[in-house]
Order: C-alpha cells, then structure tokens, then sequence
C-alpha cells in the first residue's frame, strides 16, 4: 500500500481546571492533528508542543510537517521513514504515530503489537495529585477508593517544611500498599532539596527537584535522595543516559523527545542502567493520548495519563475511557471511535495525492 494523501488540523481544547505545574497555568491545549491516507487505510498522528518545556509551537510543528509529508506521497507504507533531520520532536512524534496507525489499520493488528512483539497485556495508570494540602488529601482518598494504586504528587509550589508535612500525611493516608512518585518541575535550590532529603521520606522518586540540574549527582551523594531525570531528557540522545547513572528513574515523554521510536530507545537504555521506566503524558488529546498508552504497553511501563482528565473536551468520539488504576490495552486499542472533524481547523495547502 503507498501513502496516497495526507490532511493537517489544528485544534484547541480547553482544560477544566486550568493545567498546574508542568502545565503551565494553560487553559487551553492547542496542537496540530496529521491524517495519513494510504489507499483507503489511515491514521492519524498529534503535534502538541506543550508551553514552557517545548521550543517548538504548534504553528512551527505544523510548518515543519507540511514540508517533509509531500516527500512521503507514493511510497510504500511499509517501508516509510521519518527524516533524519528537520522536524522538531512533537512534529516527529505525529508523523511517526500517524504512520503507525495507518499500518495498524492496513494489518488489522492493534498499534501496541507493532511497538513491541509481547506488550503487556494491562497497564498501571498513576493519579495526579496537586493542589493545596486539602485537595491533595481529598483527592488522593478519592483515587484510592477508586482502585489507583499508583499515585504522582507535585511539590514544589509550596515552602520546603510545607511540602514535607503533606507527603508525610499522604503517606499515612495512603498506606504502604500504594507507589508514591513526586514532581517539583525543578522547583527547588540545593539547599531547600537538602532539607526535603533530611525529612526521611517515603516515595519512590523525585523528578528533577534542583533548578540547576548539574546539581543532581551532588544532591543524590549529599542527601541520599531518590531522583527521576525528566526535562534533563530533552536534547539528550539515549545513550547519553549513561552519564547519568545516579537517576533511580527516567519519566519519558514522546511529544518532548521525539516520537515512538526514540522513547523506546530510551526506556531500553534506561533499562539497562537499571533504572525504573514510566511514560508520561505532556497533556495532549486523545490521539496522542492513546499512542502513549500503547508505548507503555510496549514498554512494560506504567503510564502518567491522568492530565488527559483536564480536557474539557476531546477530539475523538467516543472519548476513550482512560480514567481507571488499570487500563486493559486490548479492549482501548479494540473500541471504534472517530476524529470528529468538525471540532478541527483544516490547514490549507496541506493535503496531496488521493486526500480524503
């Protein structure tokens, strides 16, 4: 089958409530969605730049796409390639989640088989808690009646003695059967990381606690701090994780490091240091959503899909169901949804061969 035509959208979604820390404060999701068309099978791939952590917009992604897909027009499915060079990383993860699609929609076979001969069969979705100490609490009893098992708290946002009074209280809420992962999105100075080091914590990780970064080494020898390497991903080939062999973990995001494939170099080479492997959502919209929850299929990782909460609206209908502690892959890559079309902006000059 070649690829026969190909349609670029833009849309905006809104976030109730307003996305927090690693969010931005957005209030809205803006991104481009790609339509791949190869004689009568399709798929469909998302750029969505996230503000704050991306150098890319979704206009630029756009741009970039609209120059490399005319490129692609009359080869065969099969064998396409992404470019070596040129597109930005959101921009690389549409085309190669769209292409994957289009395969996945050829073969008959759901897109978590073509990442990974065995993915696994279910995955383990964490519950994002943020907020004030009240909310957090609330919610996290909420979370947990509801079967979550997996919990993600961001800190950060308050003083350091503040943040160590509610992890504690969490811990005492939650139990010891739960994970509890934390995220300061590079919140903290050296010495405020100390101090939340020396509270003798419960938790799994934390993901980049220092505003300088080369200080992780340091704050892990110093304060014996378990640290996840995040945002010091982006710009870093997956070999490159060999120097960094302090980090208990690696929390990828395919929109910020550049597409499928090269998440899954990463989580192997993470792997190999021994490092725990979590994949994680940069708020995009249910198409990419969803190509998230096969990479962690493909992975055997669990997943950070709770910010798919915050849209108040989707582009896909049905919406998936993708709020629970587990999500069972088979049946969410199994259900018959459709890109509601009318909802998008079609980009003109944009479309070649048979379109749609």
């Amino acid at each position: 089958m070649r690829i026969s035509g190909y349609r670029l959208y833009r849309y905006a979604l809104p976030l109730a409530p307003p996305a927090g820390a690693g969010g931005a404060g957005l209030r809205r999701r803006e991104g481009v969605l790609l339509r791949l068309e190869a004689e009568g099978a399709s798929g469909w791939g998302e750029a969505a730049p996230l503000s704050g952590f991306s150098r890319e917009t979704p206009a630029q992604a756009a741009r970039a796409l609209q120059k490399v897909l005319p490129g692609l027009l009359g080869l065969d499915l099969e064998e396409a390639r992404l470019p070596r060079g040129g597109l930005p990383p959101s921009a690389r993860f549409a085309l190669e989640l769209a292409l994957l699609g289009a395969r996945a929609a050829a073969s008959g076979r759901p897109l978590p088989e073509l990442l990974s001969p065995s993915p696994q069969p279910e995955v383990e979705v964490s519950a994002l808690l943020s907020g004030p100490p009240e909310t957090v609490l609330e919610e996290a009893r909420r979370m947990r009646a509801a079967g979550y098992r997996a919990f993600k708290l961001k800190v950060g946002g308050r003083p350091v003695e503040e943040d160590v009074r509610l992890v504690r209280s969490l811990g005492e809420e939650l139990g010891g059967s739960v994970t509890l992962r934390l995220d300061a999105n590079r919140a903290w100075e050296f010495p405020e990381a100390l101090r939340f080091a020396a509270a003798g914590l419960r938790f799994l990780y934390v993901e980049e606690p220092l505003r300088d970064p080369a200080g992780l080494p340091e704050l892990v020898r110093r304060g014996n701090l378990p640290v996840a390497l995040d945002e010091s991903l982006f710009g870093m080939e997956p070999e490159g994780l060999a120097g960094h062999r302090y980090a208990r973990a690696a929390v990828l995001k395919p929109t910020l490091l550049g597409g499928l494939s090269r998440t899954l170099r990463f989580a192997r080479a993470a792997r190999e240091l021994g490092m725990e492997v979590a994949v994680s959502s940069a708020y995009e919209s249910g198409v990419g959503t969803l190509g998230l929850l096969a990479l962690a299929a493909a992975c055997g990782a669990p997943a950070g899909l709770d910010p798919y909460r915050s849209l108040a609206r989707d582009v896909l209908r049905p919406r998936p169901a993708l709020a629970a502690p587990r999500l069972v892959v088979g049946a969410a890559f199994s259900a018959r949804r459709a890109v509601a079309r009318e909802a998008l902006e079609e980009l003109l000059g944009d479309a070649g061969g048979g379109g749609e």
